[in-house]
């Protein structure tokens, strides 16, 4: 792992780029060290420097916390090819157009999936080599696939957030089953890209003793911002 910048912002957080071979990351750390460490996966093409994505990782470390997220391939400015190019209008026409896409989300999920694990596993060793990170390791994001599959084979991860999950391949509908740490799952009731009666029926099929779901009016973009306040207590409860 190399740092290729670093900045001081408020509340004592440092905010530093890394590489670690191809992968490009970003890792904020809070004034005080060891911290816990939480994984802030993102999906869809966004860079780490979607701006909610960078506002929830500042306020997670602010809070104590040492957050790390990645562009896994074909995220951000990582290179895409030209079938992944394709199956991402395709599928974006078949949402927009009201038409199936579940075979077209397969096809092009599923890979992607498979493909980020080994690369978030790699980066989860080489961030527990840190002297500022001392675990133990949560999981907070959008991409609740990929949160699925890496609690099912990285048992290093002791709780996590997710978020929506109308649209998850079915392998990890059937892992999620398989899934048992304590679990936080947000779901915004007029996601107009995310079906409700799913996203439902994937909470509802977690092997979890302990899972919470919190639901809240408005579309995709409108979590308010008292469940990151929320989220980050049920870190403490678990992390701490």
């Amino acid at each position: 792992m190399r740092f290729t910048s670093e900045q001081r912002l408020g509340d004592g957080v440092l905010e530093r780029e890394f590489t670690l071979g191809e992968i490009p990351g970003t890792l904020w750390t809070p004034g005080a060290a060891p911290a816990p460490l939480v994984l802030m996966a993102h999906n869809n093409g966004l860079p780490k420097a979607e701006p909610r994505l960078v506002a929830r990782a500042r306020y997670t470390a602010a809070r104590g916390y040492a957050v790390a997220t990645i562009d896994a391939a074909g995220c951000g400015d990582r290179p895409r090819s030209a079938a992944d190019e394709q199956a991402r209008a395709d599928l974006r026409r078949a949402m927009q157009a009201g038409e199936p896409v579940d075979e077209i989300f397969e096809s092009f999920i599923g890979p992607l999936v498979e493909n980020a694990v080994p690369e978030w596993q790699t980066t989860l060793d080489a961030l527990l080599e840190l002297p500022e990170i001392g675990g133990p390791v949560g999981y907070s994001g959008g991409w609740t696939a990929l949160g699925i599959r890496l609690a099912v084979v990285e048992p290093r991860i002791a709780a996590a957030g997710f978020f929506a999950g109308g649209y998850v391949p079915r392998a990890q509908r059937e892992e999620a089953r398989q899934v048992t740490i304590p679990l936080l799952f947000l779901l915004q009731w007029d996601d107009e890209g995310n079906p409700r009666q799913r996203a439902l029926d994937l909470f509802d099929a977690f092997g979890s003793k302990e899972k919470t779901l919190h639901a809240n009016l408005g579309g995709h973009t409108g979590t308010p911002w008292f469940e990151l306040e929320d989220g980050c207590r049920f870190l403490d409860r678990h992390l701490k």
